[in-house]
């Protein structure tokens, strides 16, 4: 990875590499800058194989953190910002993290204070270093040479399963490398675009984008905390050519465009793009009609950051039904549930092989699930290829929500709200959300002789017992009885889906 850094910053020194409102690096002052605290974090013990944990926001300073960690071969595990104590202990402590690097006091939480009550409740005692706004700082002539394996595990991300626990994914500078090609080819970028990143930098979808700049030499925009007013005037302002993230963000854009028909928001912009979660068809037509430009929708996940990417050049039909081609150097196979492979155009589960696929599971038991016997991996979602080889989701078969684009786990829910005295038996579902590509639902079954469930109840409850705000239900339903089947008594989650996926629904205030 840092070749690509030391490629582009020599073939465009001058260009601008990261935009943020009041200034700029370019692609030779971001390769410098990486150097500077590459060698700052060498004076510290850092290098090769050193375990390292950073919860940043998106900044200039976080993207240079994260190039010196890969200047010198250790061992990175990001963290999205809005984690706390429960799930950032968890990781922290699995991946033996030697460094955590945190903002500080950020967005109205302390960091710093978190990583004192995680080294004290699981008796650990990582270096914390806050770095926000300042890097480490060396003389990149003490630096020893930069690493050349592209095939060594060097990012740790962690996605949530069908059980509790999180997993931690396994991924090489080649294989982030792979995905962020297969990004720059589809939609065909160049150095003349300006894009976005109003992401966070720290979701698997960061180095995607990274790599995609650093092979087409083209710009990006950063958003530290997404105001939509904000992000606008600033795409606008900088000349954003893309923007996007996933449906949640297509909508945004759209429900500002209505606010001023005929006069498009931001005028540099060419095309939305994103992932993360399902694209209602018609959402497509409606940024096409109003905004006047495509929506180019893709699939991937942590496994494996790029599968399938919507491009300039797909018809109408292909931008609006799939999830779009496979990229560069990715294969895809549908395979029936009886393990055969899948005619063309049945659903069946998608399996994928290619370069950008992940080394395996910090667990290793987990990896004999994950892969077929001929090394597929295996995704856990259902679609079909269509006539032209674009990729068609349908649905999943991992029980897991997929909420703005991050996986959530149903069972870590359902456990917790088990254990409420109120609650019988419960099954968290996701429901089709316009705005959040699924919103999260919990069913309860109420516990005999009590009293029903109040939605406010079950906030507090999740709330008290740390769970992120992002992972508490926006809909509470009780029922009599959950539905079954005749044979293990195992809840029917489909039936629920069916039930409620059509029943009129507002957001209910949070207590």
């Amino acid at each position: 990875m840092w070749q690509l850094v030391e490629a582009r910053a020599a073939a465009s020194p001058d260009l601008a590499a990261l935009i943020e409102s009041d200034r700029q690096v370019t692609f030779a002052e971001l390769r410098d800058m990486a150097e500077r605290a590459a060698a700052g974090l060498h004076a510290m013990g850092v290098g090769r194989g050193t375990r390292v944990t950073w919860q940043l926001p998106t900044r200039i300073e976080t993207v240079a953190l994260s190039l010196a960690l890969a200047r010198l071969g250790a061992v990175q595990n990001p963290i999205l910002p809005l984690y706390r104590d429960r799930e950032v202990g968890f990781v922290v402590a699995q991946t033996r993290a030697e460094l955590f690097c945190v903002p500080g006091d950020w967005n109205g939480f302390d960091f710093v204070a978190m990583a004192g009550r995680i080294a004290e409740e699981h008796g650990i005692d990582p270096k914390v270093l806050v770095t926000y706004d300042s890097l480490p700082d060396g003389d990149p002539a003490t630096l020893p040479p930069a690493p050349t394996d592209g095939d060594e595990v060097r990012w740790i991300y962690y996605t949530s399963g069908t059980t509790s626990a999180p997993k931690g994914v396994q991924h090489s500078d080649r294989t982030l490398m792979a995905g962020g090609l297969g990004l720059a080819d589809a939609l065909e970028l160049t150095a003349e675009d300006v894009g976005s990143i109003a992401f966070p930098y720290s979701h698997i979808a960061g180095p995607d984008y990274l790599m995609m700049l650093l092979y087409r030499g083209c710009g990006a925009v950063l958003i530290e905390a997404f105001d939509l007013d904000k992000a606008v005037e600033l795409f606008a302002r900088k000349g954003a050519t893309m923007a996007g993230g996933g449906p949640a963000f297509y909508q945004m854009y759209l429900s500002k465009q209505r606010t001023q028909p005929g006069t498009p928001i931001i005028p540099s912009l060419r095309l939305l793009s994103g992932g993360g979660a399902p694209k209602p068809p018609e959402m497509y037509t409606e940024v096409k009609e109003e905004m006047g430009i495509p929506v180019c929708h893709g699939y991937g996940m942590t496994e494996c950051p790029m599968i399938a990417q919507g491009g300039p050049d797909d018809t109408e039909a292909q931008l609006m039904y799939t999830d779009g081609h496979p990229v560069t150097a990715c294969q895809v196979r549908i395979v029936s549930l009886d393990g055969h492979e899948a005619p063309q155009g049945h659903d069946g589960e998608v399996r994928v092989k290619g370069p950008m696929v992940f080394k395996g599971y910090t667990d290793p038991a987990l990896d004999a699930d994950a892969f077929d016997d001929e090394g597929w991996f295996r995704t856990g979602d259902l679609g079909h290829l269509d006539e032209a080889g674009h990729v068609v989701l349908t649905g999943r078969l991992k029980d897991v929500i997929i909420r703005k684009g991050e996986n959530i786990s149903a069972k870590e829910i359902e456990d917790l709200l088990y254990q409420h005295p109120k609650v019988g038996d419960v099954a968290v579902i996701g429901l089709p959300d316009r705005e959040r590509g699924e919103r999260v639902c919990a069913v309860v079954e109420t516990a005999t002789g009590a009293e029903p469930l109040e939605f406010a109840e079950m906030v507090a409850y999740l709330k008290d017992h740390e769970l992120m705000v992002q992972k508490i239900p926006e809909q509470l339903e009780v029922v009599e009885a959950l539905p079954r089947n005749n044979t293990l008594g195992k809840i029917l989650k489909t039936d629920l889906r069916d039930q409620f996926r059509d029943k009129p629904w507002s957001p209910a205030p949070r207590p």
